[in-house]
């Protein structure tokens, strides 16, 4: 039986859409980390946190870094898991090499090394990508971008699971930065 690794990219993303309209879609009244308030919520960590959503987000948005992207981050705790997932899957890709993953803290540590960024060093100008888990108006993934910069590292790309199509694109859009999702918030309305 082959691997979900081993699928093409229209099966892994069918699959993953698939568990997270199961695990992670909810209607109801929510309030979201923008402070907007909306009909619906997507738990992401639900599916980023499962076995083989875990497996598939980290394969389909590893197969969307672009070329020469040395690692990949985001803000806690969304990006958590899926950076960490990437970073697996490269490794199974590139056994002497890969993806490192790194997060970015909403607030500096006041013990220890009182760091923004946690992971790996990573050297001045280093190609980089942010990633989201879902994004709204882009503010999450906009502080995760400013905290990577601070750092001196190149934002090269911004990657999202899902994209609500509440601003955040264009956001990203208008500071030069190219965005992508997997999927779009009508896949999971449309049901």
């Amino acid at each position: 039986m082959p691997s979900p690794l081993d699928w093409d990219f229209a099966r892994q993303r069918s699959e993953l859409l698939e568990l997270m309209r199961t695990l992670c879609y909810r209607e109801g009244d929510f309030k979201l980390s923008s402070g907007q308030l909306s009909s619906y919520y997507i738990d992401s960590k639900k599916a980023t946190l499962h076995p083989l959503g875990a497996l598939l987000a980290g394969s389909l948005l590893y197969q969307r870094l672009p070329e020469g992207a040395a690692a990949i981050g985001g803000l806690t705790l969304g990006a958590d898991p899926i950076v960490t997932a990437v970073a697996v899957v490269s490794a199974l890709r590139h056994p002497r090499g890969g993806v490192g993953a790194f997060i970015v803290r909403k607030e500096i540590k006041k013990h220890g090394s009182q760091q923004w960024i946690e992971g790996p060093s990573l050297a001045a100008g280093t190609p980089v990508v942010i990633v989201d888990d879902v994004v709204t108006t882009g503010a999450s993934g906009l502080q995760a971008v400013e905290k990577a910069e601070e750092a001196g590292l190149k934002v090269v790309k911004i990657l999202a699971l899902v994209d609500r199509h509440q601003g955040g694109g264009a956001l990203y859009a208008g500071r030069g930065y190219p965005f992508e999702a997997l999927f779009s918030i009508e896949e999971f309305r449309s049901r």
